[in-house]
């Protein structure tokens, strides 16, 4: 079984060019100096998301991302990302890029807030979408 999976949770989806990003990720967790254990995206719809803000977060806001970071150990990747396919379409559209886009900037910000990065102060923020940038200009694939 591979270290990085994807699933559906109440909306059909087929992520496209699974192995090559399977790569990239890995590949981001490598140049970060950190070791990959166990990584789950769960594509989902914002009702399904917005539940799981509530009960875990305690946020009653739609959002396109949520990131559970599970590792006890310092540099071990271990952890679910759920993600909003309807947001990230919606956010696509908002920002002007492509579905395709978005989506590959949502899944590597997940990634990326495992790394330890945040995004709750302006700085913080800035800086996290620099490496987003970053990385995405790393894969070697488009679609």
């Amino acid at each position: 079984m591979p270290a990085i999976q994807f699933f559906e949770e109440d909306i059909s989806f087929k992520l496209k060019n699974k192995t090559h990003i399977r790569n990239w990720i890995k590949d981001t967790i490598i140049a970060e100096g950190y070791r990959l254990s166990e990584l789950n995206y769960i594509f989902c719809s914002d009702a399904y998301l917005i539940e799981i803000n509530r009960e875990y977060l305690d946020h009653d806001t739609y959002t396109d991302i949520v990131t559970f970071d599970n590792s006890d150990t310092e540099g071990l990747i271990v952890g679910d990302i759920f993600i909003s396919v309807e947001r990230t379409r919606e956010n696509a559209s908002k920002f002007n890029v492509s579905e395709t886009d978005e989506l590959h900037r949502v899944i590597i910000h997940g990634a990326l807030h495992l790394l330890g990065y945040t995004d709750k102060k302006p700085a913080d923020k800035k800086n996290m979408t620099l490496k987003e940038d970053f990385y995405l200009n790393r894969r070697s694939f488009n679609s």
